[in-house]
């Protein structure tokens, strides 16, 4: 490949490389030269991928030295999250340079995706190396992204250590929550935890609503925090259930309603009514996974705000969350504005979040930045 400034992203797309030479299989480790013959990367490789390379490291160690070393520094750098978490996220893949691999920690178990053909053939080992550094009673694999097929991957998903229960049940915040294998993602958002206690100055006696509630984290700290009722919105029956179930578990009884719903029909549906609501949590799924659905998304989430500040009491409050990774957060504030304008209020940032420390950013590398949190104020407009 030619030498020019890459700021040692871990990607190496198929039209930077000038050749391909050797024999090898996709997915095996390969190593990168620059025009000139110098050394300059070893990572793997799938040629049917417009990612061509992944990189694992800049310096031509073997693979175990790779996986050891990198499986090592990532649990080091959560060593004080794992002291006092029972719950946290032990590898973000680039971020860790691992491309390809997540590892969250729930409790005595963990829960691991794999998303690219070189990671899976390293599974075997990354798993060795992963119960040298962690004792646990169990690892599941949740590997069930749509990434994988365009890996030429199955998905799949089951225990590869030891056993655990389908639902694992975990503290954080001073709540009991759930990791549900069968549910989203690696079964709980942890990226959200942080968040989640930012509301802890605003929900004293409000009602509120989660949308997009999955198993109600939003909802379970809104009512700890002392939020008088909440209405938790979600299309999976499943998922409402375990919310049923971790609210009665926590004292929430009385405190709380249940509605399975399509959210964009629910909001639609209760725009047709009066403002009703002091506090509204909006925490949907990303709209889109590629920079030509930009606008796609951009519509998605400026039609959920505007419809959930038409059910705000004024004034209010609007807790929006976007884990599209392709709008930045000057995106999502451009569309909250537009949102404003519409409804004709003021918005005030009161809070900003993002992803907590085990979901590290790696400057240089954008893709490992996605989530956007905002508290905002809403107010008539004189």
């Amino acid at each position: 490949m030619n030498k020019f400034k890459r700021n040692h992203h871990p990607w190496i797309y198929k039209n930077e490389i000038m050749t391909i030479k050797g024999d090898f299989e996709d997915g095996q480790i390969v190593d990168v030269f620059l025009k000139s013959g110098q050394f300059f990367a070893r990572g793997y490789i799938n040629t049917k991928s417009k990612i061509t390379v992944r990189i694992l490291t800049f310096e031509p160690k073997t693979i175990e030295q790779i996986l050891q070393s990198r499986i090592e520094q990532a649990i080091h750098r959560r060593r004080f999250l794992l002291k006092h978490e029972q719950a946290c996220r032990l590898i973000y893949s680039e971020s860790d340079w691992l491309a390809g691999l997540i590892v969250d920690k729930f409790g005595p178990y963990l829960v691991i995706q794999i998303n690219t053909l070189g990671m899976e053939k390293l599974k075997e080992l990354s798993v060795k190396i992963l119960l040298q550094q962690v004792e646990v009673s169990g690892i599941y694999e949740k590997s069930d992204s749509p990434a994988r097929l365009k890996e030429g991957l199955e998905k799949r998903s089951g225990w590869i250590y030891g056993n655990g229960p389908e639902i694992i049940y975990y503290r954080s915040n001073g709540l009991t929550l759930a990791s549900d294998l069968k549910g989203q993602k690696t079964g709980a958002f942890l990226d959200q935890r942080l968040n989640a206690r930012a509301l802890f100055p605003y929900a004293e006696g409000k009602e509120c609503v989660d949308v997009f509630s999955y198993t109600g984290n939003f909802a379970l700290h809104l009512l700890k925090y002392g939020a008088k009722h909440v209405k938790l919105i979600d299309y999976s029956q499943r998922s409402l259930q375990i919310a049923d179930q971790l609210m009665k578990l926590n004292g929430f009884e009385g405190r709380y309603d249940l509605i399975c719903a399509n959210a964009f029909d629910w909001l639609k549906r209760e725009t047709s009514l009066t403002e009703q609501y002091d506090l509204i949590v909006l925490d949907p799924p990303s709209f889109a996974k590629t920079s030509s659905a930009k606008e796609s998304a951009e519509r998605g989430h400026k039609e959920v705000n505007l419809r959930a500040i038409k059910l705000l009491k004024k004034p209010g409050l609007l807790v929006s969350s976007s884990c599209t990774q392709i709008l930045s957060a000057f995106d999502f504030e451009r569309v909250m504005q537009s949102v404003a304008s519409d409804c004709k209020v003021n918005l005030r940032i009161a809070c900003r979040g993002g992803q907590p420390e085990d979901h590290p950013i790696l400057l240089g590398v954008p893709e490992t930045e996605y989530l956007k949190f905002y508290i905002f104020e809403a107010w008539r407009r004189d």
